[in-house]
């Protein structure tokens, strides 16, 4: 069996993007839920239709694939991409033209 080591290509995010209709109380409803729920996940909030989340390996990524799909509403519309560590490492953020730091992932600790 070869040694699987924690590293940047290994370490995924997740994003999660969406567009809820807000129409109806029962829409606000849904969406609010959907929110609450990816929060409880472990998600958050990096924009406020778009949330984000640490996960230390690809099949832990997939649980929380299946968590986000199952708590979707029944409209609108919601992408999920995945990246590495080391693509997350590469994004630039802005407030207003200044540039900020993008906010530090979970450190880990590696057993052997």
């Amino acid at each position: 069996m070869s040694e699987y080591r924690l590293n940047a290509y290994h370490i995924m995010w997740i994003f999660v993007f969406f567009d809820l209709p807000t129409e109806t109380k029962k829409n606000r409803k849904d969406a609010a839920k959907f929110r609450k729920e990816l929060e409880r996940d472990g998600f958050t909030m990096m924009q406020f239709s778009v949330y984000v989340r640490h996960c230390p390996s690809k099949e832990n990524m997939d649980v929380h694939i299946k968590r986000v799909q199952i708590s979707m509403p029944p409209a609108g519309q919601v992408s999920i991409m995945s990246i590495t560590d080391k693509q997350y490492g590469n994004i630039l953020n802005f407030q207003g033209k200044v540039q900020k730091e993008l906010q530090a992932g979970p450190r880990q600790l590696e057993l052997f």
